[in-house]
């Protein structure tokens, strides 16, 4: 015990500086501009009460580390524990489907009556969510921290500022982008209980006010300090938003995170950094404590044969590649002053991205202003902007010998001439 509080009480001293550092930065760099404000005036009843979730979560974790129980817990016991808390999750989401179908069926007439041994159980699954989510999350927490510092990412072990985050309902972000140019103008967190009709009528008077172009989106993660992560079933997608969102919280105490909002690229810059770190960290965490879920290599190409030939001429959606170039088309419409048949466009292409399996709700600037902004991967939403600011930092992952140097080095970079810089300077 005279080891371990000691080594809480430091623990606790770095998160409080973290937080403070963070949430002062976050301040300066997200001050509302005009632009915001006018969409404020639909939403400031909606918006997501980011304060008070925050001094409840740290709460939450400042109790877990007072608890310090995943120190005495064999490292297969804790990987056991995330997995059970994660087939939890599961079973929940099943039953509240089960739920929904009582409450649907027109068979049924009193659904609140048949509904009720379904309703207990779901109760008792819920207490024991309650009862193992601090555990299971102090323990990814730990795992996380150890798989940075192997990365060379911590400082004498010790991640700055500590891998923090919680599981929740996350908000919504309202995105607005001018019609006349792809840019997102402002990014508006709105409380999580919003039907889909009440978000397509949010943007509607939005955009008719405002004459720009709207979309409410799903989230997997925010990077407040802790961070918020969806609730979720699968370890590897769970690794990878939870490093994602360390990576922001990592940049925010440095010059790149701190220049976000600065303009486009920076936003760019930092999104294809997090994206980038954060795979790599995930798929060093799933070999390390969840070797099972790895996931399997891709399969080698068949040899030719007359089946193969045969399918091998069946028309193939690629969803990135057909996203990139309705992206193309949609910039060099708007870039000759063509808004409304971009917009006749963007439409006439997402009733073929449905038919090919891909629900997209709306497909408009505001989509991609979005969407085009993760450029870890060349193509997909990114356009004739995001597509050399994408590849520069992909670059600069390339030319750096592990993680740790790209992370750090990109880490001081606050314009696009100073990465380009640094990418042609590296041989």
């Amino acid at each position: 015990m005279s080891v371990v509080w000691p080594l809480m009480r430091h623990i606790s001293r770095i998160t409080l500086v973290a937080l403070i550092a963070i949430l002062s930065l976050q301040r300066s760099v997200l001050e509302p501009g005009d632009e915001t404000e006018r969409v404020r005036a639909f939403t400031r009843q909606i918006e997501f009460d980011y304060l008070t979730w925050t001094l409840d979560a740290l709460l939450d974790k400042f109790a877990q580390i007072g608890l310090g129980t995943t120190d005495f817990l064999a490292p297969d016991d804790r990987s056991q524990i995330v997995l059970d808390y994660l087939d939890l999750v599961g079973r929940i989401f099943e039953t509240e489907g089960y739920l929904d179908d009582f409450f649907t069926d027109p068979q049924i007439t009193n659904p609140e009556l048949a509904s009720q041994p379904l309703r207990k159980q779901l109760d008792q699954l819920y207490r024991q969510r309650r009862h193992l989510t601090p555990l299971a999350e102090a323990i990814f927490q730990y795992q996380l921290n150890a798989i940075a510092a192997d990365l060379g990412l911590t400082l004498g072990g010790q991640s700055i500022p500590p891998v923090l985050y919680q599981a929740a309902p996350l908000p919504l972000a309202l995105i607005v982008s001018p019609r006349e140019v792809i840019r997102q103008d402002a990014n508006i967190s709105l409380q999580y209980e919003f039907t889909t009709d009440q978000r397509a009528a949010l943007e509607t008077r939005v955009d008719q006010a405002l004459n720009v172009s709207s979309l409410v989106v799903n989230i997997g993660g925010v990077g407040m300090y802790p961070t918020m992560v969806i609730q979720t079933t699968d370890i590897n997608w769970l690794a990878e938003v939870v490093a994602h969102e360390w990576i922001h919280n990592f940049l925010t105490l440095r010059p790149l995170g701190a220049s976000y909002t600065k303009n486009i690229e920076m936003r760019i810059i930092n999104e294809t950094t997090a994206n980038i770190a954060g795979k790599e960290i995930r798929a060093a965490l799933i070999q390390r404590y969840y070797p099972e879920f790895v996931p399997p290599p891709p399969q080698p190409v068949a040899e030719s044969s007359e089946a193969s030939i045969v399918e091998s001429e069946l028309p193939i959606f690629d969803f990135r590649a057909e996203m990139h170039e309705t992206r193309l088309h949609v910039d060099q419409l708007l870039t000759d002053g063509k808004i409304e048949e971009a917009e006749a466009y963007m439409e006439a292409r997402r009733h073929i991205f449905v038919e090919n399996g891909y629900p997209i709700r709306k497909l408009n600037q505001a989509y991609f202003a979005f969407h085009g902004a993760y450029a870890d991967i060349p193509g997909g939403a990114a356009g004739v902007v995001e597509d050399p600011v994408g590849a520069a930092v992909r670059a600069l992952r390339a030319q750096s010998l592990s993680l740790a140097a790209f992370v750090n080095r990109i880490s001081w970079i606050w314009s696009f001439e100073q990465l380009q810089a640094v990418v042609e300077a590296t041989p």
